[in-house]
C-alpha cells in the first residue's frame, strides 16, 4: 500500500489510531472556531447595518432609505465573495488549505478593526460611506476564501461515514459567530443611546482583534489536509492550469448545481441575521431584545446543523436537503407572523422554528457542495459556487426591505401581513434549492479521491 493510501482519511481506523483521532478533533475545532471568528466579524456588520449604520453613515435620509442604503453596503461584501473564492481557492488548491485559511482570517480581523475606527458622516461627510464600502469589499474577499477551506479541512480529514458532520463544522461556526456577535453587540447597545452611537458600537468590531489572535494560534496547530497532500505528491512538479479554469472547463455543471443548492439556506440565514432584527424591533420589541433573540436562534441553529449533518451521513445528503427545503417553505409565513407579533415569547419561537428548518439545508450542504469536485479544484469549486449562491443571500435584506415597502403600500393590514411578500421571497429561495438538489445525484458515497482507498 502506498504512503498516500495510508494517510488517506478513509483508510485510517480512528478507533485504533488515537493520534489520528486527536488530529481530526483538532481540525474540527479549528474549522469551527475559524469560521465562528470570521462570521462574528462578517455578521456583526449585518447587525450594525440593521440598527446603526443608517443614521451614522447616511444622515439626512428617511428611515427606509437609510436602511436600504445601509443594507446595500452589506450586499457589497457578498458581491466580493466570489472573487475571494477564486483568489484564495487558487492558493488553497495549489499551495494548501492551511496557508489560505491563515491569510483569510488575518484579513478579516484587519477589516473588522478598520470598521471600528472609521469616521462617520458627521465627521467626514460623503467620504464615510465610501470608506465603509471599501472595507466591506475587503471583508468580502476574506470570507469568500474562508468558507471553502474551512469546510474542506473538516471534510478531507474525516472518515467517509462522517464527512457530512466533518464539513458541517464550518457551517456550525457561522451561527456560533453570529450568536457571539449578538451577545457582544447587545451588551454595548445597553449603554445610554448617545454613548452607544458615539463610541459603543465600535468596541465589538475592535474586539475581533482578540478573537483573531486566538483563531490564528489554533489554526497554526492543524495539519494540512491528507487528501490534498496525497494529490500534491502524485502531481509532482507537473504544471497544471489555474484551478478556476479547471472548474469552468470540467465542472461547469457542478458549479451551477452547487451554487443553486445553497441559495435556500443562505437566503434564510441572511434574513435572520439582518432584516428580521429590524422587523422585530419595529414590531414593538426593543433593539437589544431583538438582537438577543437573534443570538438565541443562532445557538439553536448550531445544534440543529450538527444533527442534520449527522443525519445526512446516515440517510444521504439529498433526502435531508430536499426535506429541509420543503420544511422552510412550509414555515415561511408562520415565522413572519411570529416575528412580527410584538411578543417576546412568540419571537423566540419564530427564531427557533426558522433556524431548525434552515439547518436541515445548511447542515448537509457543505459536504454536498464539496463532494461535487475533485481534489485538484475542490477548494476553488466549492468556494466559488458557495459564494455565487451567497450573492442572492447578500441581497436578501435589500430585497426584503423593498418588498416590505411594497407590502406597506399595497396591504391595508398594518400587522405582520405587510411582510407577506418577504415570505414569498424566502419560499422562492428554498424552491431553487429543492429543484437543484432534486436534479442532482447523491454524493455521500462518492470517494473524495478515486486514487485513494475507501
Amino acid at each position: 500500500m502506498s504512503n498516500d493510501a495510508e494517510t488517506a482519511p478513509e483508510a485510517v481506523d480512528r478507533t485504533t489510531h488515537p493520534e489520528a483521532s486527536k488530529g481530526y478533533r483538532r481540525v474540527l475545532v479549528s474549522s469551527f472556531l475559524g469560521s465562528a471568528i470570521e462570521y462574528y466579524d462578517f455578521l456583526l456588520y449585518g447587525t450594525a447595518a440593521s440598527l446603526v449604520f443608517g443614521p451614522l453613515f447616511f444622515q439626512g435620509q428617511g428611515q427606509a432609505v437609510a436602511l436600504l442604503l445601509s443594507f446595500a453596503t452589506f450586499a457589497v461584501g457578498y458581491i466580493a465573495r466570489p472573487l475571494g473564492g477564486i483568489l484564495f481557492g487558487a492558493l488553497g488548491d495549489r499551495l494548501g488549505r492551511k496557508s489560505s485559511l491563515f491569510t483569510t482570517m488575518l484579513m478579516m480581523g484587519i477589516g473588522s478593526c478598520a470598521i471600528g475606527l472609521l469616521p462617520t458622516a458627521s465627521q467626514v461627510g460623503a467620504t464615510a460611506p465610501i470608506l465603509l464600502v471599501l472595507v466591506r469589499i475587503f471583508q468580502g474577499l476574506a470570507v469568500g476564501g474562508e468558507w471553502g477551506g474551512a469546510a474542506l479541512m473538516g471534510l478531507e480529514h474525516a472518515p467517509q461515514r462522517k464527512r457530512g458532520f466533518g464539513a458541517s463544522a464550518a457551517n456550525m461556526g457561522g451561527p456560533a459567530g453570529g450568536a457571539l456577535a449578538a451577545l457582544v453587540y447587545s451588551a454595548f447597545s445597553a449603554l445610554p443611546h448617545d454613548a452607544f452611537m458615539s463610541w459603543g458600537w465600535r468596541v465589538p468590531f475592535l474586539f475581533s482583534a482578540v478573537l483573531v489572535a486566538v483563531g490564528l494560534f489554533v489554526r497554526l496547530k492543524v495539519a494540512e489536509s491528507p487528501v490534498f497532500e496525497a494529490a500534491k505528491k502524485r502531481a509532482g512538479k507537473r504544471k497544471t492550469p489555474p484551478a478556476i479554469w479547471i472548474v469552468i472547463r470540467d465542472y461547469h455543471r457542478q458549479l451551477l448545481r452547487a451554487s443553486t443548492a445553497v441559495v435556500g439556506a443562505l437566503v434564510f440565514q441572511t434574513f435572520f441575521a439582518t432584516f428580521a432584527i429590524s422587523m422585530v424591533s419595529q414590531s414593538g420589541t426593543s433593539s437589544t431584545a431583538a438582537v438577543l433573540c437573534k443570538g438565541f436562534g443562532s445557538l439553536v441553529n448550531v445544534v440543529a446543523i450538527a444533527f442534520f449533518a449527522y443525519l445526512s451521513d446516515r440517510v444521504g445528503r439529498k433526502r435531508v436537503l430536499i426535506s429541509g427545503s420543503f420544511a422552510c417553505m412550509v414555515v415561511a409565513f408562520p415565522i413572519l407572523a411570529l416575528l412580527g407579533s410584538g411578543s417576546l415569547s412568540l419571537v423566540l419561537t419564530g427564531y427557533a422554528i426558522g433556524n431548525i428548518a434552515q439547518a436541515a439545508i445548511y447542515g448537509p450542504v457543505a459536504a454536498y457542495v464539496s463532494e461535487l469536485f475533485d481534489t485538484r479544484a475542490r477548494y476553488t469549486g466549492a468556494g466559488v459556487s458557495y459564494q455565487l449562491g451567497a450573492i442572492i443571500g447578500g441581497f436578501t435584506p435589500l430585497i426584503a426591505t423593498s418588498l416590505w415597502e411594497f407590502g406597506r403600500t399595497h396591504i391595508t393590514d398594518t400587522g405582520w401581513a405587510q411582510y407577506s411578500p418577504v415570505a414569498l421571497f424566502l419560499i422562492a429561495g428554498c424552491f431553487v434549492t429543492a429543484v437543484s438538489v432534486g436534479l442532482g445525484k447523491e454524493t455521500s458515497k462518492r470517494r473524495l479521491d478515486p486514487a485513494l482507498p475507501g
